[in-house]
């Protein structure tokens, strides 16, 4: 089960982004931006404002698309985790909360990307954050 939600826009009062991830390519696969695109209403909002999403740990993420002139929108997302403004973001957390995300996008996305692949790469790296086999 992926814990990925997507929420409205959070009370940012006392907070800040504090950055998380970057891709620049999302628009290498059509695929990943045609998901974002219809997740996020990104046809009907374009650059107006970001997506959210409550991960895991109850961290809500806030991701930013990026425009390039003469390429599809979005070419590119970065991911910001919403925190106290004071508060350092703890990296276990973080870990845990971007494999989830990206399990998400993967599972939204569906053809020949299989969150069960995803995973067992994980593991197969030693990453953290991945689940056991």
């Amino acid at each position: 089960m992926i814990e990925v939600a997507v929420v409205g826009k959070p009370d940012l009062d006392g907070k800040r982004l504090s950055f998380a991830l970057a891709e620049d390519r999302v628009a290498h696969y059509p695929e990943f931006r045609d998901f974002f695109v219809r997740t996020f209403e990104l046809d009907r909002k374009g650059l107006s404002e970001p997506g959210y999403v409550r991960a895991p740990s109850g961290l809500v993420y806030t991701l930013v698309f990026i425009g390039r002139s003469g390429e599809p929108f979005p070419s590119g997302v970065e991911i910001y985790a919403v925190v106290d403004a004071l508060e350092p973001v703890d990296s276990e957390t973080l870990d845990r909360d971007l494999w989830a995300v990206l399990r998400w996008m993967i599972g939204g996305v569906g053809g020949p990307w299989t969150v069960e692949d995803f995973d067992r790469t994980g593991h197969l790296y030693r990453v953290p954050a991945a689940p056991p086999p």
